[in-house]
């Protein structure tokens, strides 16, 4: 076991519920691996208790913190710079603590378009894409292919509305944002002009893991097909692509590459990707073999 001492640089976790998180195994083995003195610890922390929390790092040995549901919007009030991307984003799920200063970053768009690089070699500059979803992480992600020049991204969503907004939202950084409304008739009268579909909604998550997001049934051989779930690690929807001859990618890719690139903000240094990629997979899928 790494020895905890005086200089052990600490991060936190601060989210509610963080019962399925993957976050502390992921960072404490690379820290364990690489050498270095990081300790990563979840705190489940209570909606009254946050604001504390957030000043409380700055009296401890605090190197920074992850941030996840219900705060990733409301540390932003809290903090002393925020970087660009995240201003925009409007969200922060990484935050650093340096020199008495809080500032905000966001890994997950980041953490999604290195995973299309890292897993398929697909830049994002000049594509099209088909983005399931207009919540937080499609707001991520959206945001971040705008500001890496993709071609043109379709936001399809039930609610054609929250579709409009985000598009709109999107269009404020780079004119290249589409409003669908979220079915399947819309969806394949574009399939064959796009390169990469992704999901970002809920639907198909452990426990509900027979629904599927949107049923296609017209695709072509080059299409990826992404999902940001993990859990299931190959989704009811990337089961389907997956027989219709596309390529997919596992949430496992967004989950290892955001918290990479939080690790590389905190420490200057890049995890072992392809090990936690390993490690990721094996531990999800012990934990889909207790549950069944």
């Amino acid at each position: 076991m790494k020895q905890i001492d005086v200089n052990t640089k600490l991060l936190g976790l601060f989210g509610n519920p963080l019962s399925f998180t993957m976050s502390p195994l992921m960072h404490n083995t690379a820290f364990t691996q690489m050498g270095l003195n990081y300790l990563y610890i979840p705190f489940e922390v209570k909606e009254e208790d946050f604001a504390g929390t957030i000043q409380a790092m700055k009296y401890f040995n605090f190197a920074g913190c992850n941030v996840t549901s219900p705060f990733k919007t409301r540390v932003i009030e809290y903090l002393d710079e925020l970087d660009d991307r995240a201003r925009i984003i409007g969200a922060v799920n990484t935050v650093s603590l340096k020199d008495g200063r809080l500032k905000g970053y966001n890994t997950d768009g980041g953490g999604f378009v290195e995973s299309l690089r890292f897993e398929r070699n697909v830049q994002p500059k000049g594509k099209r894409f088909i983005v399931l979803g207009s919540g937080g992480a499609s707001r991520a992600i959206v945001m971040t292919l705008a500001f890496e020049e993709a071609d043109t991204i379709y936001i399809a969503n039930r609610t054609y509305r929250k579709a409009l907004e985000l598009a709109e939202d999107v269009n404020k950084v780079r004119r290249c944002a589409v409003p669908l409304e979220l079915n399947s008739e819309e969806i394949e009268k574009r399939i064959e002009e796009t390169d990469v579909v992704i999901n970002t909604t809920k639907v198909g998550m452990y426990p509900d893991t027979a629904k599927i997001p949107i049923e296609i049934k017209k695709v072509h051989n080059k299409l990826i097909v992404c999902d940001i779930i993990y859990n299931p690690i190959q989704t009811r929807f990337l089961k389907s692509m997956a027989e219709l001859g596309c390529a997919t990618i596992t949430g496992i890719g967004m989950l290892v590459n955001q918290g990479a690139e939080a690790f590389r903000i905190w420490t200057g240094q890049m995890p072992p990707r392809e090990q936690l990629y390993s490690l990721i997979e094996n531990t999800l899928q012990q934990r889909a073999a207790a549950q069944s």
